[in-house]
């Protein structure tokens, strides 16, 4: 598999040949991924309709999976900028996650057609797509990261570990909506438009509840849960090892 995964800095050289190629056949894929579905998309049909050979194809994605991993990345980028533009600094938690989470639906929108297919795909067991796979880490991440850049832009957060945990935590709530979303058969998916508007909100106020000792204590428990249910777990070989 190639190794021109990252995108060129702007202000630098031009993108080699390798990396237009492997820019172009992940723009065919996510365009076949949308028209053909998923599952009927096959890395044989994005070469020929990319125009270059099977193994080429495969050299710079050793398979669909791969090509999913492109699309997480290029869709929290988005994401990013999208979001950015929008928040305000100093506004409410409630109106900055509000923007955030429609903007991470906004633009996702393109991908509806073949969410819940994906979706499947991603609930495998040991799915390299799963959004909690190792192979994910670096889109997680992301994903995380743009949750961070919220809570900056907004007042009233708590401190301490409530405050530096709350990014993974509003992450998991959007990973609860693009679950929504994706089965979302609404016009436009609005109804989960209308579950943002409500849940931001709540979300907020459940925020400022951390900020005092009852409600620090539940979220603390909240947090030590995620913890313990994202801890790498033992194979049987290495517990019999133990």
């Amino acid at each position: 598999m190639s190794d021109d995964s990252e995108p060129y800095p702007r202000d630098t050289a031009p993108p080699t040949k390798a990396q237009r190629t492997r820019a172009h056949v992940a723009d065919t894929a996510l365009r076949l991924f949308r028209e053909q579905g998923y599952a009927s998309t096959t890395m044989r049909l994005i070469a020929q309709e990319a125009g270059v050979s099977t193994g080429n194809a495969y050299y710079h994605f050793d398979g669909k999976d791969a090509l999913v991993q492109e699309l997480y990345r290029r869709i929290q980028a988005e994401h990013r900028e999208a979001a950015r533009a929008r928040l305000v600094a100093g506004g409410s938690l409630a109106d900055n996650l509000r923007t955030t989470l429609d903007a991470g639906i906004t633009v996702m929108t393109p991908y509806h057609s073949f969410g819940d297919t994906l979706l499947s795909t991603a609930l495998r067991p040991g799915s390299a797509t799963s959004p909690f796979s190792a192979d994910s880490d670096s889109a997680r991440s992301a994903a995380v990261d743009v949750m961070r850049e919220t809570v900056a832009a907004s007042t009233r957060i708590p401190g301490g570990r409530v405050g530096e945990r709350l990014p993974e935590l509003l992450w998991l709530a959007h990973m609860a909506l693009t679950l929504h979303w994706v089965l979302d058969r609404s016009p436009d998916q609005q109804r989960t438009r209308t579950l943002i508007d409500g849940v931001a909100p709540l979300i907020a106020r459940l925020v400022r509840l951390a900020r005092l000792p009852v409600g620090r204590g539940l979220a603390d428990d909240a947090i030590d849960l995620l913890d313990r249910v994202s801890a790498p777990q033992e194979t049987p070989r290495e517990q019999e090892d133990t």
